[in-house]
């Protein structure tokens, strides 16, 4: 019988090493597995490159991630933005990288990871140092960078509702980088607010095959701790 789920945050965050590249989900704070990101503390791993959208706000979820000294790299499209306080502040004081990268090719980047796609010529960037070291090519009388596709060892997904198998449906721009990023991982962990029945699931809006997923915890409507 295939049941992906597992009884605690402890079990979900289990065996993530130092220097591990982790993507984190979400967009800005909205889909973002706060529950595993405060298990990932807790668990301790450190020398971490974090694969986001952002760099957190305030000083909960990715900032206080960041602001315990677990990451040494960040991959990201907004590095600042509203609350961005704890970024800049490592930042500021070289205690942190950063690679700006523009927010459709990272998120083509990571989509093409979990296709098998191993690079792929984009315009976005060129021109500027964004594309400063990188390959280009004339394409259809326009030039364009090479992109390598992003991996990671690791994926923190929120889903709104999973069964499971670890078939996964997202709420609204919830769904924003969790799909992709849940498919662009060796091993994804998902934090799911509703727990489903096999069947339940309305086939047409699953946006994760189950096949992606490796763990499944349940933490109700994204409690942070509630399966702790």
């Amino acid at each position: 019988m295939i049941d992906k789920r597992v009884g605690s945050l402890a079990a979900a965050l289990a065996g993530i090493a130092d220097e591990a590249t982790v993507m984190v989900g979400g967009f800005g704070s909205v889909g973002q597995p706060d529950a595993l990101i405060e298990a990932l503390i807790e668990q301790g791993a450190r020398a971490l490159t974090i694969i986001a959208n952002n760099t957190g706000s305030g000083r909960t979820g990715l900032a206080r991630l960041m602001e315990a000294g677990r990451v040494r790299r960040i991959i990201c499209s907004y590095p600042r933005s509203a609350g961005s306080v704890v970024f800049e502040e490592l930042f500021r004081a070289g205690r942190i990288e950063l690679e700006v990268v523009p927010q459709g090719t990272l998120a083509e980047r990571i989509r093409a990871a979990g296709a098998g796609i191993g690079a792929f010529y984009t315009p976005t960037g060129f021109g500027t140092r964004l594309s400063e070291g990188k390959e280009t090519r004339e394409i259809g009388g326009r030039q364009h960078v090479l992109e390598y596709a992003l991996h990671a060892d690791v994926a923190l997904i929120e889903a709104w509702r999973s069964d499971r198998w670890g078939n996964c449906v997202y709420r609204e721009s919830g769904r924003n980088f969790n799909a992709v990023m849940a498919a662009a991982a060796a091993l994804t962990i998902v934090q799911t607010c509703h727990l489903a029945e096999l069947g339940d699931l309305d086939p047409e809006a699953i946006a994760t095959p189950g096949i992606f997923v490796n763990r499944v915890v349940h933490v109700p409507d994204g409690i942070a701790g509630a399966a702790s």
